[in-house]
């Protein structure tokens, strides 16, 4: 996260329709779901109810009782990276996987009905980073935001941004401001003049072993206690609390060693 950022959905919380191409959701598939969900229900006092199955069990985590994020169970056979999945908004599921597609993407699931909730799609970019797209019908994604527990903002860190900014704008129809600091690749993507999500280029800085990917930032309402806690609960800090324009922020992982940001506002 970077000064040209701003989290967007702040404070308070929506039951209406997600333009398209804001991030509505984020989804996590792990191997151990009950354990997972202890630690994310005692960090950040979620309770859970089943959702769609298509893709094996699965349950929606509500923060008292409006939707907040979504954690799914991997099948045993399945080594896939732990990781938070950002999913963007769409209108029509369909045509947006086409554009990912004729932009250089990838679709790896779907695009498929998720129940009556909606229609999905797994995809990624041309550099790697996983992300999914969601169609709403009786789900319309993260309910409320702007409060500790909620998502708070997404961020893709990658190689060099000017190509991928390309992608996701072509795709979604977003908007650019580049930072203005020299020598710092940063863009931030906007919807109807509103940040939405952050592009960040690191060069060579960017692990091999992780490669492209999203990051996703929670609430939370005390970083220090927050992170004594997250530690306390089995999990781990991996960058710790350092100060930003728009608050503190801290990189974590889970039990797995799914890795998400914790961020304190002022």
């Amino acid at each position: 996260m970077t000064d040209a950022r701003g989290p967007a959905g702040r404070p308070g919380g929506s039951d209406a329709r997600h333009a398209p191409g804001a991030p509505c959701w984020v989804s996590l598939m792990v191997h151990g779901l009950a354990a997972t969900q202890r630690f994310y229900g005692a960090l950040f006092g979620w309770e859970f109810r089943p959702g769609p199955q298509q893709l094996g069990p699965y349950a929606r985590a509500l923060l008292d009782g409006r939707e907040v994020a979504g954690i799914g169970q991997l099948p045993p056979d399945r080594r896939l990276p732990i990781a938070w999945t950002p999913y963007l908004a769409s209108d029509d599921v369909d045509r947006t996987a086409e554009a990912v597609r004729s932009c250089g993407g990838t679709v790896g699931v779907g695009p498929l009905d998720s129940d009556e909730a909606g229609r999905m799609a797994i995809c990624s970019d041309p550099a790697g980073a996983v992300f999914g797209v969601w169609q709403a019908a009786a789900h319309l994604g993260t309910a409320v935001t702007g409060v500790p527990g909620t998502p708070a903002w997404n961020e893709l860190t990658t190689f060099e941004s000017a190509g991928v900014v390309k992608f996701y704008a072509t795709v979604f129809g977003y908007e650019q401001e580049p930072a203005v600091s020299a020598g710092h690749d940063y863009v931030t993507l906007r919807l109807g003049g509103r940040p939405v999500a952050g592009v960040h280029g690191v060069g060579s800085a960017l692990r091999r072993d992780r490669g492209p990917h999203w990051m996703t930032y929670f609430e939370v309402a005390g970083l220090d206690e927050s992170l004594e806690h997250l530690v306390g609960l089995g999990g781990h800090v991996l960058e710790p609390g350092r100060d930003s324009a728009l608050g503190r922020v801290a990189t974590v992982a889970d039990p797995e060693g799914a890795r998400f940001s914790l961020l304190q506002s002022p």
